[in-house]
């Protein structure tokens, strides 16, 4: 198992050839780091790029039966941030002229959003944002993913193959996202090393680790790692997965967002100016037994996964703060 001291060490032989401001940076994030896990979350893993230079930074541990150690690359699910990648599928359609951002969903989807008489307003953009008032499924899955469903089955309609075949397609093999998978229907281990994520039941602790992916899919079913999901950010500020125009749709924040958190809402993903004055656009992702926040500035992307919910909620914008301001 590995101690706080001896992770603290490993930073610091790490940092011996870097800058001071990247050696604060890694001490603020490990002092997150095992902030949460004082605080009840088993694990913690945190991804940090900047120019050429990868760090990753751990405490807790992996699981509570055999006392390894936290994996740089242990996968984890992410929850939400799938909603990124299914927006950016959707935008990539609009820049080919296959899908428009203002037209209603019921163009594409005649039959899949039942008889409510206000789903006939609602458009892509709107569920998107994600503010569409489409009700919430069987009263279990917010609103939020209701849309995020849809808009999968809005990519499987114009694209005539599998939201699956398209993400992998499209974005996971171009960027070489090789620990990034969508698990199939009745696949509900992790594959590989993998963090195992726990909730606090009235049994006690209980590892909810293994879960039906055909629930969360397009909204939330993708397994991945830090260093996948910063290489994705850092791609998609970068241009190399949506045009220009795509892009600056997806990243301003959109009027009437409904979302109940310090940050605004794009297309897909959250926008906000740190204090420092950069401006970090990402998303975060809560499933059972997870809870994952990624994202990138111009400069640097940063990735934090922590295994059960700590007792005291963490300070987002510290810690996104910490991670990615100069």
């Amino acid at each position: 198992m590995r101690s706080h001291l001896a992770a603290a060490v490993v930073v610091a032989t790490s940092l011996a050839l870097v800058g001071c401001s990247t050696n604060q940076r890694a001490v603020d994030v490990q002092s997150d780091l095992v902030s949460l896990t004082k605080s009840g979350a088993v694990g913690a893993i945190a991804t940090l790029d900047g120019g050429n230079t990868t760090m990753v930074l751990t405490s807790g541990v992996p699981n509570l039966t055999d006392g390894d150690s936290i994996g740089d690359n242990d996968r984890v699910r992410i929850g939400s941030v799938t909603q990124t990648f299914t927006a950016a599928l959707v935008l990539q359609f609009v820049a080919e002229g296959k899908i428009t951002l203002d037209a209603p969903v019921r163009q594409y989807l005649p039959n899949q959003l039942g008889s409510n008489a206000h789903a006939d307003l609602v458009t892509v953009r709107q569920l998107l944002q994600p503010h569409s008032g489409l009700p919430e499924i069987d009263g279990e899955i917010p609103f939020a993913d209701s849309n995020y469903l849809a808009l999968g089955t809005l990519i499987e309609a114009v694209s005539g193959r599998s939201y699956s075949d398209e993400l992998a397609a499209r974005i996971l093999e171009p960027l070489d996202l090789e620990d990034t998978y969508l698990p199939p229907a009745g696949e509900q281990d992790i594959r590989g090393d993998h963090l195992t994520g726990y909730k606090d039941l009235a049994t006690g602790r209980t590892d909810v680790s293994r879960t039906e992916p055909s629930i969360a899919w397009s909204a939330g079913a993708l397994v991945s790692t830090g260093k996948d999901l910063n290489t994705f950010w850092r791609a998609l500020l970068s241009g190399r997965i949506l045009p220009d125009k795509e892009l600056a749709e997806m990243t301003a924040p959109q009027p009437g967002s409904t979302e109940a958190d310090a940050l605004d809402y794009g297309l897909g993903l959250h926008v906000t100016d740190l204090p420092c004055g950069v401006t970090y656009v990402g998303h975060s992702g809560g499933i059972r037994g997870y809870s994952t926040l990624s994202g990138a500035t111009l400069d640097r992307a940063f990735t934090v996964t922590m295994t059960s919910t700590p007792k005291n909620p963490p300070d987002t914008i510290e810690i996104l703060s910490h991670a990615l301001c100069p």
